[in-house]
């Protein structure tokens, strides 16, 4: 965003950064925490938030071999990603597209089985937040390593 919104919208910012920090303490997990975060943005199409997470999953020691086959996780196999895994992509993907207005009921038990009540609240907190930010960037048309506010 412009240094003009920065400055009127401060606030925004701010909750929208407590509530990402927040969801992703509560996760446990930094490297699934990046996963999330980037195929929500895949799906999304955000570059912005897309450059940004792949690079911190690096950081986080995620294999180049896990964030070339994300966006087909489901074709990837279970010795790319474990059932966690894939339960959570799996979740963000029913989170984010809500095609039909919810989300499967079998996709939410799935993932209640690998992730107890606290961090499934989390997970979907993380969800949410990264689909705020992607909504963000993508409507201010913020580039790769661009000025995000």
């Amino acid at each position: 965003m412009t240094a003009r919104t920065t400055r009127l919208a401060p606030e925004v910012r701010t909750a929208m950064q407590s509530l990402s920090a927040a969801a992703k303490r509560g996760l446990g997990d930094p490297a699934l925490a990046e996963l999330v975060q980037i195929r929500a943005s895949q799906l999304n199409r955000c570059a912005f938030c897309l450059d940004m997470h792949v690079a911190i999953a690096r950081k986080e020691g995620v294999s180049e071999r896990r964030l070339d086959l994300l966006a087909v996780w489901q074709e990837a196999g279970d010795e790319v990603y474990d059932e966690r895994e894939r339960a959570a992509l799996a979740l963000t993907e029913a989170v984010t597209v809500l095609t039909d207005g919810f989300v499967p009921d079998e996709v939410y038990e799935t993932a209640a089985k690998h992730f107890d009540e606290a961090e499934l609240a989390h997970l979907i907190a993380l969800i949410t937040a990264i689909n705020g930010w992607n909504r963000l960037m993508v409507a201010r048309r913020i580039p790769p390593g661009g000025p995000a506010w």
